[in-house]
């Protein structure tokens, strides 16, 4: 009788061993989200006023960007990274954002454009501007070479 009651015991914790294995085991494929940076909302877009706005006033509305331009006097870059990890595998970034502020030779708002990330692609997803729009193709190509720059190793 003794021998009975031992092994329904025995019976009881392999059981409930076993449902803590399998519950481990699924949280260790759960994925681990990392955000890096910061890119305003449309909401916090919405109160730059283009053509009026100077560096000043966007800085004390949506703060100063992590990536200024590459050039004196070019834009401002606002980048939010979202990035996936999965147990031993590499990260992979699942979404990327980009707010480019550009200003004029007065430092006043020019242009506000939001870019994402298609396919490996950088995409347009929002304009504002309030004349032609940049001049060249200067603006583009500089946004491509400093997104060409970010990557995981930049916000350890």
């Amino acid at each position: 009788m003794e021998r009975m009651a031992h092994a329904g015991i025995t019976g009881g914790w392999r059981l409930a061993l076993v449902c803590l294995l399998l519950i481990l085991g699924l949280a260790a494929c759960t994925p681990v989200m990392r955000f890096h940076g910061y890119a305003p909302s449309d909401e916090d877009l919405a109160q730059i006023e283009v053509g009026r706005d100077t560096r000043e006033s966007v800085e004390q509305k949506l703060g100063r960007p992590g990536v200024g331009g590459v050039l004196e006097g070019s834009g401002w870059f606002y980048v939010q990274s979202d990035w996936e990890h999965r147990q031993w595998r590499a990260p992979v970034e699942v979404r990327r954002e980009v707010v480019a502020i550009s200003f004029d030779g007065r430092g006043v708002v020019q242009n506000v454009e939001r870019f994402g990330l298609r396919d490996g692609e950088v995409v347009q997803l929002s304009r504002r501007v309030t004349d032609t729009g940049p001049r060249g193709p200067g603006f583009l190509a500089t946004l491509g070479r400093a997104l060409g720059r970010i990557g995981p190793a930049m916000f350890n």
